[in-house]
């Protein structure tokens, strides 16, 4: 018995050593996973397993040397937010993380197993894709990053092989540093063409040496401060040292940087319109003959001409020197040649133009414009360019090879592609990021609306019974009159920017509002990271009035689901023990403004947000010089 007995207090203890190593280990095993990642843009296919592993215990990164750029851009990120962090590998962290190129039906796969993780691209930009994925597995907030990811695989293809979005870098200048910034934004979420706007009205921006006074004259303006159309304009002998431009050097540098992150750069010399610039620096290239200075921003449309003579022959000599040298700094097959807003003004009054069109047999000043795009098709032809321009390239006839950029609305892709013409839609109504993104009344000054909701819905497809290959891919537009910094640039391309990388990407078009606010939310805490500015508009209150039984009512709703609306009418600081909005306010007697906040469960998600009642049915915006920006 007392052997027994031995026995089984030896089986008991060995049991409860049992138990408690399996504490001990379960204590020292990666935790679960508790939500799958929150990925913008959304892959074709994923997989997620409930365990995990620790992304910074993979110190080492293999990868052939086609793809040594990959390698480098992953271990400098990783090592960068390991450091921003405070986070330290584990003891005797070798695992290892594989980059190779294969035969794919996908354009990349990326594998995480606890021991190994490998991205397998059709090429190198579906490897670099798939670091990006790789670094969205990271949970990122302010200081903090969490390494722990999920065990699992991401198969996945773009929907759309041209993501572009357009930096104007006329209004406002930014910085060869500002604009490499720009470029690494894009590339977190897999954005692919990058569309320069170089020269306008208020700037010429890359220098050709063959036409000096572009950038000694051309680049700079008297400095302004104020709402954009509505600045004094240039006095007197007034100095112009508001600008800058990029030298060629910078230009190829640039051009470089996008390479390596996957990125093709689309020029734009914006040509016949938008042309103060150049005939700031060579009048004799007008009908009018001048004299002209580059606009800070003041009215000018149809009071001052910015419009190239297209019946001078120098016209034509200037462009091809322009194109020539801007052929050679930008290896993309495409040209942007604008051709958009084109006043038809000053050719309807010139003589010279007059007896132009009467002698090539052109029926109006459309026909005109055409026959200037078609000159310039010609012109990119010798340096195997091809021409895209905004929509108005297809009034008076398209030139054969031009691809169309569809902006008011989808008429103009609708339009080019029955004609058997490639398009790219940028249509202003969902993929202009200088509008408003809430209401005016707590907004930077814009000319028109666009709320991330609204960019999120929006689906073009082409007429029925056309080519969908003719479809190239989705474009958003970033002008900057209104835009003087990168941290506004900042603010207007985020979140809408995720809409349209959305869009542009994925190939799950199904569209889930609340699903995609929760990955908006989850990327904001990435931005804060990452220093980027963003945009918090969809928490703040949509706010309309109007008249009922000679009262004016407020109603107030909100974009983002979930929320309570804390309101006042007195210039209180609004928080949660201030009234929740439950029915329409009508306004009291003598209540100059309504402040407003809006909570999530007890807690606040929105800013503190004022409005001026006489002013809520204003529109704030800037005075645009033509209906069609209206």
């Amino acid at each position: 018995m007392g052997e027994a007995g031995t026995r089984t207090t030896y089986t008991l203890l060995t049991m409860i050593a049992f138990k408690h190593s399996l504490i001990a280990l379960a204590a020292l095993a990666a935790p679960l996973l508790q939500a799958e990642p929150e990925l913008i843009p959304r892959p074709s296919e994923v997989s997620w397993q409930k365990d995990t592993t620790n992304l910074a215990a993979f110190s080492t990164i293999e990868a052939a040397a086609e793809l040594s750029f990959e390698k480098d851009y992953l271990a400098k990120t990783l090592q960068s937010w390991m450091q921003r962090s405070s986070t330290q590998a584990p003891a005797g962290a070798a695992k290892t993380i594989m980059l190779r190129t294969g035969k794919l039906d996908s354009d990349y796969l990326l594998e995480v197993k606890p021991e190994a993780i490998t991205i397998t691209g059709k090429d190198a930009a579906g490897v670099f894709y798939g670091i990006q994925t790789l670094l969205q597995l990271v949970t990122l907030e302010k200081d903090k990053a969490d390494f722990q990811i999920p065990l699992g695989t991401v198969k996945d293809s773009a929907r759309y092989g041209w993501r572009g979005l357009m930096l104007d870098s006329s209004r406002h200048f930014q910085t060869v540093e500002e604009v490499k910034h720009f470029l690494d934004m894009m590339a977190y979420y897999k954005y692919n063409v990058f569309h320069w706007h170089l020269t306008d009205d208020q700037g010429w921006r890359i220098e050709i040496k063959s036409r000096p006074k572009l950038t000694s004259i051309g680049a700079w303006r008297v400095p302004r401060e104020g709402i954009w159309w509505t600045r004094p304009g240039p006095m007197k002998n007034e100095k112009a040292t508001d600008g800058g431009f990029y030298t060629q050097e910078q230009i190829k540098e640039i051009v470089k940087y996008a390479a390596e992150r996957h990125i093709e750069v689309i020029p734009e010399i914006d040509v016949p319109g938008h042309a103060l610039s150049i005939l700031a620096a060579y009048p004799e290239l007008s009908t009018t003959g001048g004299p002209f200075q580059v606009n800070p921003g003041s009215k000018f449309y149809n009071i001052i001409e910015n419009t190239l003579d297209p019946s001078n022959p120098e016209t034509y000599k200037f462009l091809d020197d322009v194109f020539r040298e801007t052929c050679q700094l930008f290896p993309s097959q495409y040209v942007h040649i604008g051709g958009d807003e084109a006043t038809k003004k000053y050719w309807n009054a010139d003589p010279d133009c007059q007896a132009f069109m009467k002698e090539k047999g052109l029926k109006d000043a459309h026909e005109l414009q055409s026959y200037f795009i078609k000159r310039v098709e010609a012109m990119l032809a010798k340096h195997n360019k091809k021409i895209i321009g905004w929509d108005e390239i297809l009034e008076g006839g398209l030139a054969e090879s031009a691809t169309v950029m569809s902006w008011r609305g989808v008429g103009g892709a609708n339009k080019a592609a029955k004609m058997g013409r490639q398009v790219v839609i940028a249509a202003n109504s969902a993929y202009y990021f200088d509008l408003y993104q809430g209401h005016q009344s707590y907004e930077p000054a814009t000319y028109s609306k666009l709320r991330l909701k609204k960019s999120y819905h929006f689906d073009y497809q082409l007429p029925k019974g056309v080519d969908e290959k003719l479809l190239l891919g989705l474009h958003g537009a970033l002008w900057t009159e209104e835009i003087p910094n990168m941290r506004h640039c900042e603010y207007m391309l985020w979140p809408r920017g995720f809409a349209l990388a959305d869009a542009a990407w994925s190939t799950q078009t199904k569209k889930d509002w609340p699903e995609f606010v929760e990955r908006v939310e989850a990327h904001f805490k990435r931005l804060d990271f990452l220093d980027i500015n963003y945009a918090t508009s969809i928490y703040d209150p949509i706010i309309q009035m109007k008249k009922i039984n000679k009262r004016e009512v407020i109603t107030l709703s909100t974009e983002v689901d979930g929320l309570d609306i804390h309101y006042t009418f007195d210039e209180g600081e609004v928080d949660h023990h201030y009234p929740v909005y439950k029915e329409p306010l009508v306004v009291p007697y003598g209540a100059t403004t309504i402040r407003m906040r809006t909570y999530r469960d007890g807690k606040p998600v929105g800013k503190l947000r004022t409005a001026i009642i006489k002013d809520i049915n204003a529109a704030k915006k800037l005075l645009f010089p033509t209906p069609i920006e209206n």
